[in-house]
């Protein structure tokens, strides 16, 4: 409501059109440690120079994933009131001049031009991941909307490619979380920006058949419950297979002469016989993807036995079984014990692939536990998560912001006596800047048309509000982050999207790509180094005339 009360005075007072300038940023990646007793709340943001040492380790954030680029891009086509709204607008507000909502049903965003980070980049504080150039009262209902389709697309994304280094290299993770996502919105963007942040798919059709994920999912514990025996499967079509080489058998007496093999030579014993059915059925049904719940009565008297029962009749029959998984439990013991049960019978029945049966895991996973498991050892192939992933339980909201920086070509600056909230003033755009190594170190803020870094050049590179934190950058490479996506329309023409938007893939491509340019140091998630973001000579020097221009002098007489 305060975009619109703001638009009426904006435009009441005339100001309506004045050209304005807003960035949108984060003041913090997310999921970084809290101070700790003691320390400042208030502590810089941007650091230019090594971390505080300490005597503790702790979990941090340095890194950020900018997410939901598209969906502003089409919010900000598609962008204008329709006449229900304007009447609803002008039913609560009957004080307001009539002819406020004759223009507001003229409103588009036509006249904003949107300069973006590419969606999928790897970002840090106070570089804008959007800049939007446009008139004052326009740009300013704005805010609220394009916060929304950016701060969870990036905080969700970034939740998911912490999750993807805690796993480590070689692991699958699959997104579980529509139950648990904050509405079917939250369920959908979960889904899709998870996928760009590493996740290799969804339980989510809806997200699946949106985003050209592939939905996975195999059955729950109440489908074994609603097996309670093999006469549950009936003579009649409930127990015949048809193998690979086109000849029916009956499942369920293969499965028990598998059983009694697997007895005989491991010692292996089939388990409740209610599950053994239930295994029985889904094999039937998916007899060349079958994958199993094993945790419903005991994982490894039952559950792992009536596995591979049914997994050695379907492999009689021409089939590959794909493997099980646990969702409850200590999972790294279980996973150890469940892979040496896989080794046994592959042994016993020189079946190697048995051996290398996937092992899926779920159950409440998030970072401590994937670092836990990591530290115990387990035979864990694939990660199921739901919960902490969708509502991001180590910080539920990002904390973007979206604050006006310049007005009819005059820089501003918001002042705070907390000092993470002070704003860096004018038209920025910034630039990343790589060593010798070919690794990004820096990045760069500058005014725009003011100086910016050159390849082989030597540059000053200043923290924007400690004076003594600074160093020199010749830097191998430059690269300017920020590109015109949105623009005024050529004359004649209607608003003009000025850059194709890449394909969720393109998006998942980038961010996969871009993080592996960061050095391990900056993305390891135990005391991580923090990524150095400084400003140039020129906007460090106009920033700190700025901030003294506008802080009153107090008189101590």
């Amino acid at each position: 409501m305060y975009q619109i009360t703001m638009a009426y005075s904006y435009w009441f007072n005339a100001k309506h059109e004045q050209a304005s300038v807003y960035d949108l940023f984060t003041r913090k990646n997310p999921f970084g440690a809290q101070p700790a007793l003691g320390e400042p709340a208030c502590s810089l943001p941007l650091r230019l120079l090594t971390p505080r040492a300490g005597p503790t380790a702790r979990a941090g954030g340095e890194f950020t994933i900018f997410c939901g680029l598209e969906e502003c891009v089409r919010f900000i086509a598609n962008f204008s009131f329709s006449d229900e709204q304007v009447d609803y607008l002008r039913s609560i507000m009957p004080a307001a001049d009539p002819a406020f909502f004759d223009w507001l049903a003229t409103v588009d965003c036509s006249k904003v031009s949107v300069y973006a980070l590419e969606e999928g980049t790897v970002c840090f504080p106070r570089v804008p991941l959007l800049r939007i150039e446009g008139p004052l009262a326009v740009c300013q209902m704005l805010e609220t909307p394009l916060l929304n389709l950016c701060n969870y697309a990036t905080l969700v994304c970034t939740c998911a490619a912490r999750l993807k280094v805690a796993a480590g290299p070689g692991k699958q993770l699959l997104e579980f979380g529509a139950r648990r996502a904050q509405g079917p919105d939250g369920a959908i963007s979960a889904s899709r920006y998870s996928y760009i942040g590493g996740f290799d798919g969804t339980s989510n059709v809806q997200a699946g058949m949106m985003f050209g994920i592939t939905p996975r999912g195999t059955h729950a514990h109440s489908y074994i419950m609603a097996h309670t025996g093999l006469d549950d499967l009936k003579e009649d079509g409930g127990r015949s297979l048809r193998t690979t080489a086109g000849e029916e058998i009956d499942l369920v007496q293969q499965a028990l002469e598998w059983g009694a093999k697997l007895k005989e030579a491991t010692g292996i014993v089939t388990g409740n016989q209610g599950e053994l059915a239930a295994f029985i059925a889904y094999a039937r049904s998916y007899p060349s993807n079958f994958l199993a719940l094993v945790d419903s009565y005991d994982t490894l008297k039952s559950g792992i036995p009536n596995y591979l029962a049914v997994s050695l009749a379907l492999h009689a029959a021409g089939y590959e079984p794909v493997g099980v998984r646990l969702d409850s439990g200590d999972l790294a013991y279980l996973s150890r014990e469940v892979r040496a049960m896989f080794v046994r019978a592959a042994e016993a029945f020189e079946l190697p692939s048995f051996g290398k049966h996937r092992i899926v895991a779920s159950n409440d996973i998030n970072e401590k536990t994937l670092e836990s498991l990591n530290q115990q050892g387990h035979e864990i192939d694939v990660f199921g998560i739901g919960t902490n992933l969708v509502t991001c339980q180590g910080q539920p909201a990002l904390g973007g912001v979206y604050k006006l920086c310049e007005i009819e070509g005059k820089p501003r600056i918001k002042l705070s006596q907390e000092v993470e909230k002070v704003t860096l003033p004018g038209r920025k755009e910034a630039y990343r800047l790589y060593n010798r190594d070919g690794d990004p170190v820096l990045d760069l803020m500058c005014r725009v048309g003011g100086e910016t870094p050159q390849e082989g050049r030597r540059i000053l590179c200043k923290h924007p509000f400690d004076e003594v934190k600074r160093c020199y950058m010749t830097p191998s490479k430059v690269e300017k982050l920020h590109t015109l996506v949105w623009g005024p329309p050529e004359e004649g023409a209607d608003s003009l999207l000025l850059k194709d938007l890449p394909s969720i893939e393109q998006v998942r491509d980038t961010a996969m790509a871009r993080l592996d340019t960061l050095r391990t140091d900056h993305r390891r998630l135990l005391n991580p180094t923090p990524y150095k973001v400084s400003v140039s000579t020129e906007l460090h020097t106009h920033l700190h005339q700025l901030w003294q221009s506008n802080v009153p002098i107090t008189d101590l007489s």
